[in-house]
C-alpha cells in the first residue's frame, strides 16, 4: 500500500513579519518547524505501516521555499520512506484553495495513493480547509477530526477510523482512497527518532518537483491561482494586566458587582 502524508514547515514564533502588499507571512529567515498536526499525522501513519501485514510505503510531501527540506527531513529521521518537496516561485503566495491545487496534483503524479494524510489544521494558519480541498480535488473520500485509525483493509477497500465529535468519538467508515485530517488528541507523544534515525534519513530520497513536473497553467498556483484575498494579517494587541481581588467570596462579589456599575455593565 502507499501513504502520503501532506506536511507543512510553520514558523516558530509568536511575532511573524507579514508582507504589506500582498499580505502573506513572510518566512524566509524565520525560524520554523514541522506542524504539529502534520507531526501528529505522520506518527499515525507509520503506526499504522507497523500494525499491517503487508508492505506499506510513507511519502512524505511539503510545500514551500527550500527552507522546508528541514521538515522533511526531519519526517525521514521518524519513518517516512521518502519525500518530495513542492518549490518554485509560482507556488508563492497560495491561498488555502491554490495549495490544496498544487497538493493535489502531486498526489496524482505519485500516483496509485490508498491513503492521504493530513494534519487536521496548521498552526499559522488554522483554516483547516486544504485537506478536505485536497480531497475535493482527487475526487475521493475524507474524514476529519480523526483521533485514531483503527483499521485499513484494501481487500474490502474501507478504513475505519475513530472522529473527535463534540460529544465524544464516532467510529467511521469511508471509501479508499480517501483523505485523513489528524487532530492529536492530549496527551500525544511524538516520535523522538535518535542518532541511527537521523543518519539513515540522510540516505533516504528527497526529490524536488517545481511547477513544470507539475503541469498545468501558472495561473492555477500561487497567488493568481488563488480563490481568496487576505486583506489584512496581524498580531492581536496584548490584554491588559486586568484587576485582581483578594478577599472573602462574599466581600469579593460585592466589590465586582460594584466595579461593573461603575463601567456601565449593569
Amino acid at each position: 500500500m502507499l501513504f502520503v502524508v501532506l506536511v507543512k514547515q510553520v514558523p516558530d514564533t509568536t511575532e511573524v513579519e507579514v508582507d504589506e502588499e500582498t499580505g502573506t507571512i513572510i518566512r524566509e529567515g524565520v525560524p520554523s518547524v514541522l506542524n504539529a498536526f502534520d507531526e501528529f499525522a505522520l506518527n499515525e501513519a507509520i503506526d499504522l505501516k507497523e500494525r499491517m501485514d503487508e508492505d506499506v510505503e510513507i511519502i512524505a510531501v511539503s510545500m514551500g521555499p527550500p527552507q522546508a527540506k528541514d521538515a522533511l527531513k526531519k519526517c525521514l529521521a521518524i519513518g517516512a520512506d521518502s519525500a518530495i518537496l513542492l518549490t518554485d516561485r509560482v507556488f508563492a503566495g497560495a491561498d488555502t484553495w491554490a495549495t490544496a491545487v498544487t497538493l493535489g496534483r502531486a498526489v496524482k503524479k505519485i500516483g496509485d495513493v490508498d491513503v492521504v494524510f493530513a494534519g487536521q489544521e496548521a498552526s499559522d494558519g488554522n483554516t483547516a480547509q486544504v485537506g478536505p480541498e485536497v480531497a475535493a480535488q482527487l475526487g475521493i473520500s475524507q474524514l476529519t477530526f480523526v483521533a485514531d485509525i483503527e483499521k485499513v483493509d484494501k481487500e474490502s477497500g474501507h478504513i475505519i477510523c475513530k472522529k473527535e465529535t463534540d460529544e465524544g468519538h464516532v467510529r467511521i467508515k469511508a471509501e479508499l482512497p480517501a483523505v485523513i485530517a489528524c487532530m492529536p488528541e492530549p496527551g500525544f507523544e511524538p516520535k523522538i527518532p535518535n542518532v541511527r534515525d537521523i543518519m539513515k534519513a540522510k540516505k533516504k530520497s528527497l526529490d524536488e518537483w517545481t511547477f513544470e513536473d507539475l503541469g498545468g497553467d501558472e495561473e492555477e498556483y500561487g497567488l493568481d491561482g488563488s480563490e481568496s484575498v487576505v486583506i489584512r494579517t496581524y498580531s492581536p494587541p496584548p490584554k491588559g494586566e486586568g484587576i485582581k481581588i483578594e478577599e472573602k467570596p462574599e466581600i469579593a462579589a460585592e466589590k465586582i458587582i460594584e466595579f461593573m456599575e461603575e463601567e456601565g455593565l449593569l
